[in-house]
């Protein structure tokens, strides 16, 4: 569930694009009525708003925005003008060639995703930038990891609930014997059953491994590979299980200890605010004690503050 709040009663797109060009004006920019605007929208609304915008001023709004604003609340609103394919395109692809690249933020967008939407934001990437998804994994990511993610956006999975439970022992068994049994890893056949199965079909193999090898399959994982390829098989483990709680504990690292690794908190918040956040803040409370909204509060300051606590919806 969201936690984006919408007002019940809206201007028209037409309007919001004339208050936020009056924010624009002037000495400095009224940021605060640029959140009460756009954190208020969800994506087929600011995307009117940025119509209306160009029809009106001669000018993008994100460019404006980009002008405007400056740091991380620059870097999150520009994140969240986008639609969600959009948004992960842009994630992935910054991920991929920029000047540092980042792998891990790469992995999370794509391991966590169903199958439909890799299959859109593959799409848009290509529209967006012109080049498949697969060239750029294949010219940055290497050895296992690579093979991972080139089957994983490459593979059409089953999305539904149903599940073969007896093929769902024989996957597991095909992991024991891949892992713990023998000595070194078959990465192949990791790669094949995860890439290959459904969300639904995962979470039966994990069951069904933990009741027979009496040790959990994410533990296996963790003894058997290493680096982003145990990162990769991980995500794509906890997210077929339990999504908002695998996100929960992102979120966790991103605040824990001396610095806040707000890439992965823009990241997180501005591309689950529309979709399941609700979840995840629910499951940081369980687990952790705490609020999240206490806890960005306590991480972050001003704009930038102000803008994730509007995403993340009242404090409970």
């Amino acid at each position: 569930m969201a936690t984006l709040i919408i007002p019940p009663v809206l201007t028209s797109p037409r309007d919001d694009a004339m208050q936020l060009y009056k924010a624009f004006k002037g000495f400095g920019c009224d940021t605060g009525s640029v959140i009460n605007i756009l954190a208020h929208r969800d994506a087929t609304q600011r995307a009117l708003i940025q119509q209306e915008y160009r029809v009106i001023y001669s000018e993008e709004l994100n460019n404006r925005l980009s002008k405007e604003l400056s740091g991380d609340t620059k870097r999150a609103f520009l994140l969240w003008m986008h639609d969600p394919a959009g948004r992960d395109a842009t994630i992935v692809r910054q991920a991929l060639s920029g000047v540092v690249v980042d792998l891990r933020a790469a992995t999370e967008v794509i391991c966590s995703r169903t199958p439909s939407q890799i299959q859109y934001f593959k799409q848009i990437y290509y529209t967006m930038y012109g080049v498949y998804l697969e060239k750029d994994i294949e010219s940055r990511a290497s050895d296992d990891h690579k093979k991972l993610l080139l089957s994983y956006v490459r593979t059409i999975r089953y999305e539904g609930p149903e599940v073969d439970s007896v093929m769902a022992e024989c996957d597991a068994k095909a992991l024991y014997k891949a892992g713990e049994k023998r000595w070194g890893t078959d990465e192949k056949t990791f790669i094949r059953i995860f890439c290959e199965s459904s969300s639904a079909h995962l979470a039966a193999v994990s069951y069904a491994y933990q009741s027979k090898y009496k040790n959990k399959l994410k533990k296996a994982v963790k003894s058997e590979t290493s680096g982003l390829f145990r990162f990769a098989l991980l995500t794509i483990l906890r997210c077929a299980k339990k999504p908002a709680r695998y996100f929960a504990k992102q979120l966790h690292k991103a605040m824990k200890g001396l610095g806040t690794n707000d890439a992965t908190l823009i990241r997180i918040i501005i591309t689950r605010a529309e979709i399941d956040m609700q979840y995840i803040k629910a499951e940081y409370r369980k687990k952790y004690k705490k609020c999240l909204n206490d806890a960005v509060y306590s991480e972050t300051s001003g704009n930038y503050r102000n803008f994730l606590l509007d995403l993340l919806g009242p404090n409970y």
